[in-house]
């Protein structure tokens, strides 16, 4: 799929409205491809309308709506993921983005679903449209993805 930033919201958005507890999105791309404003999306469809700002440094924000959204950026984790306790997030009543989620390697849950970034994708006609993979890990994901 090949998104602009108003389509990519809007796509975002619906999978916001989608979602249930206890899912996790991982998302996974190059510096500036696009993932804190597909979580402002998500934001959206989960009935958030605080200001969605990267967590880079405080590493999670929740922001309250139909469901709490733990958005995470696990890029300074580092190979220390036990220095924030991730399953409470992850086994709670929210809805969990993880920006960065690949570096969590085995860390990660075992179902989830991943949303890959590309902004240099060859077949991408201007520097402001992204390529985006959905790749479902597990059958919940495999039914959200069906309903998208």
């Amino acid at each position: 799929m090949k998104y602009n930033e108003e389509e990519m919201l809007q796509f975002a958005e619906k999978l916001g409205r989608l979602l249930q507890a206890q899912d996790v999105i991982v998302l996974t791309g190059e510096l500036g491809a696009g993932k804190t404003t597909f979580t402002k999306g998500l934001a959206l469809g989960l009935d958030i309308h605080q200001m969605v700002k990267s967590p880079t440094y405080t590493i999670v924000r929740s922001l309250e709506g139909r469901l709490t959204l733990h958005h995470m950026d696990v890029y300074r984790v580092g190979d220390d993921p036990d220095s924030f306790d991730l399953d409470d997030y992850l086994f709670g009543d929210g809805v969990s983005v993880i920006e960065w989620g690949e570096l969590l390697g085995a860390d990660l849950p075992k179902y989830y679903l991943e949303v890959v970034f590309d902004k240099y994708a060859p077949e991408l006609v201007s520097e402001e449209t992204r390529a985006i993979r959905l790749i479902p890990h597990g059958k919940r994901y495999e039914e959200l993805i069906s309903q998208l």
